[in-house]
């Protein structure tokens, strides 16, 4: 384990870290201080000095974004990585992007957030019975990050599974990504194996394994899918409704 307040800077570090962190505070804390991918911390730290023409006047964040929720909830919610304007400029988890506009109006539409809206970390949101994070905590570019950066990232997401399994019911994986990621998080926090074939993702297709919480399927928040019609709210809704009947909380 490292020393305490050190910032996990190799993938063995990462690994040591993640696995010595006895809260859901102490792991947010080592996640928002990781040095470990050597291109991410390069471009977040460009954007955050760069930055966008709109938010030119503001700080940005320019770090790993820890989750973000109550640590008894019983839906998590499964991205991608933070937006290099949204979660790496404000420090929250789809906040201050257009796929957070979509994605918390969904979530205080179906009572799981107590307002509609996501633009600063100090706004007042809460969320319900429900908790955000993504397979990568940094912000990659061109919203692709290379597999060992993914796996690299990995003892992050799976020992906050660890530490919310008690409650969780159902996760929810934004994007094929996120339900390709879901698997080796869910052998390594669960101790179960994925069927074979593993599923393939869809919107709406759901997976129960025994001895590990539901998967759902849903198309990712972005811009791409909700300008395009492929992502509606209506469909956002639904994901939404089943995930709370399985969750026990309809």
């Amino acid at each position: 384990m490292l020393p305490s307040g050190a910032s996990a800077r190799t993938p063995e570090e990462v690994v040591a870290q993640a696995a010595g962190a006895a809260s859901l505070s102490v792991l947010d804390a080592g996640v928002a201080d990781c040095f470990a991918c050597p291109r991410l911390v390069a471009w977040r730290t460009d954007v955050a000095v760069t930055r966008r023409a709109a938010f030119r006047d503001q700080e940005y964040w320019g770090r790993p974004v820890p989750g973000f929720g109550p640590a008894d909830a019983e839906i998590a919610i499964l991205g991608l990585a933070p937006a290099a304007h949204g979660g790496n400029r404000t420090g929250r988890i789809f906040t201050g992007d257009r796929s957070g506009d979509v994605l918390f109006v969904a979530l205080h539409r179906a009572g799981l957030a107590n307002q509609p809206t996501s633009v600063a970390a100090d706004d007042g949101l809460e969320l319900r019975h429900t908790r955000i994070f993504a397979a990568v905590r940094c912000a990659p570019p061109d919203n692709k990050p290379l597999p060992e950066e993914r796996d690299t990232c990995a003892p992050w997401f799976q020992r906050e599974l660890q530490l919310i399994q008690p409650t969780v019911r159902v996760v929810v994986a934004l994007g094929a990504f996120a339900w390709a990621a879901w698997w080796p998080a869910m052998t390594a926090a669960y101790r179960v194996r994925p069927p074979v074939p593993r599923p393939k993702f869809g919107h709406g297709a759901q997976v129960s394994v025994p001895g590990a919480p539901t998967l759902l399927g849903c198309f990712h928040v972005s811009q791409q899918n909700t300008f395009t019609g492929r992502l509606t709210p209506d469909m956002l809704d639904e994901v939404f409704a089943r995930a709370k009947v399985l969750a026990g909380l309809a």
